[in-house]
């Protein structure tokens, strides 16, 4: 490993726990992505995480929050990290071929499609408290469909 990916690492290893500590399973390559997916069977939040400030004041305190007030959960809690994991990030991404690539972003699964998303200019410009609400809403409705 060079210095650069080391320093990387060690930057990006904080803001990969803040979602793997709240319940996500980080999917770090193609394969686990591909193996994750085509076996899904449910609900799945996905964020494509993100080292921009949006991501860490944003997005992931949003997901966390709304994750801890509703009470219509997914059945899996998945994240890729943009940037980071090039090639899991581009085989997610795939997943949901009709949304222009963007990170941060909230992916909502449902039955093996892409039921809702919400894209970087949703989350960038928004406050966090509006964010979250924006998610848990979207949980309802994933939940009660």
């Amino acid at each position: 490993m060079n210095a650069y990916e080391e320093y990387m690492l060690g930057i990006v290893k904080p803001m990969r726990e803040e979602l793997v500590s709240a319940g996500f399973t980080e999917l770090t390559t193609a394969e686990s992505v591909e193996d994750t997916m085509d076996k899904l069977e449910g609900t799945a939040l996905i964020v494509i995480n993100s080292v921009c400030g949006c991501a860490a004041g944003l997005a992931r305190p949003a997901v966390r929050e709304a994750l801890d007030e509703t009470e219509q959960r997914p059945d899996h809690l998945l994240t890729v990290f943009a940037g980071q994991d090039k090639e899991a990030t581009a085989v997610m991404r795939n997943y949901f071929p009709e949304v222009p690539p963007s990170s941060p972003s909230i992916a909502f699964w449902k039955d093996g499609q892409l039921s809702y998303f919400i894209p970087r200019e949703q989350i960038e410009n928004s406050e966090m408290e509006q964010i979250k609400e924006h998610i848990s809403g979207v949980l309802q409705q994933l939940g009660g469909q």
